[in-house]
């Protein structure tokens, strides 16, 4: 079983502990996202993976052809975040396969958790990088949604 099933499964609980005191536990990693569907208008609400450099987060979507909410950000629309325990409000859009924001989203997630390049079926070296053919693999079966946090530039 993959992580990504693992952790559809584990969606609830984990939802649990981010919106507890106990989410130090997993909040250095983890946060929720919630947003409304753009075809549905639903609100959605749930744990994701994610690294934040200042007012921006990224989310890299692994076996991103399995799920559909990162194409809620294919457009920019607002999103909001549980971040440690704080509520804070963004857009989100998501980052094209064949450019450098996404290159760059990729390289800082995979340095900083090398291990999840195997939810792409590649290996990362952190001194090589990835070769031309690792890149078509994350480049299609990947998404990075960025988010830009409200207030941000100001």
């Amino acid at each position: 079983m993959d992580a990504d099933r693992i952790a559809s499964r584990a969606k609830p609980l984990v939802a649990a502990i981010l919106r507890s005191p106990l989410h130090p536990l997993l909040s250095f990693g983890l946060m929720l996202i919630s947003f409304e569907g753009r075809k549905t208008g639903r609100r959605y609400t749930f744990p994701v993976g994610y690294q934040q450099s200042g007012e921006t987060i990224t989310v890299l979507a692994s076996r991103a052809r399995r799920k559909s909410w990162w194409r809620n950000f294919r457009e920019p629309a607002p999103v909001e975040v549980l971040v440690r325990g704080r509520r804070l409000a963004g857009e989100g859009r998501v980052l094209a396969g064949d450019g450098a924001e996404f290159r760059e989203a990729v390289e800082a997630t995979f340095r900083r958790l090398p291990r999840l390049a195997g939810q792409f079926g590649i290996t990362y070296a952190r001194r090589q990088g990835l070769s031309a053919e690792q890149w078509r693999t994350v480049a299609a079966e990947g998404a990075v949604v960025r988010i830009t946090l409200a207030g941000a530039g100001r």
